[in-house]
């Protein structure tokens, strides 16, 4: 139930940010979660890679639900991260209101 409301939470913030920008709003949703679970995945195989390299075996006594709830900050660092980036870049290539209208006439 907490993952339904995160999901939640990470699709509303990116439909926002796409709203803002008269991007795609459920295409930057979805993009949103798949970040998530994308971040998850990729912090998971390079913690299990490491825990192998430590300490071998240790992957396959280690519990499942923890590492999850481990992972948990990851998914959302990624999901932070491309908000961040796609928010920069988008700024940058916003056009000027008073320069168009400065335009208008011309």
């Amino acid at each position: 139930m907490l993952g339904l409301v995160l999901l939640y939470w990470i699709g509303k913030y990116f439909y926002k940010l796409a709203e803002d920008y008269n991007k795609s709003k459920w295409g930057f949703a979805v993009l949103g979660i798949i970040t998530y679970y994308g971040g998850i995945v990729l912090f998971s195989f390079i913690t299990g890679i490491v825990m192998e390299l430590v300490s071998p075996g240790l992957i396959e006594r280690f519990n499942d639900t923890l590492l999850g709830f481990a992972m948990l900050p990851f998914g959302i660092l990624s999901c932070y991260l491309f908000y961040k980036y796609l928010e920069k870049k988008w700024y940058k290539n916003k056009p000027n209101v008073n320069d168009l209208i400065d335009e208008i006439g011309s």
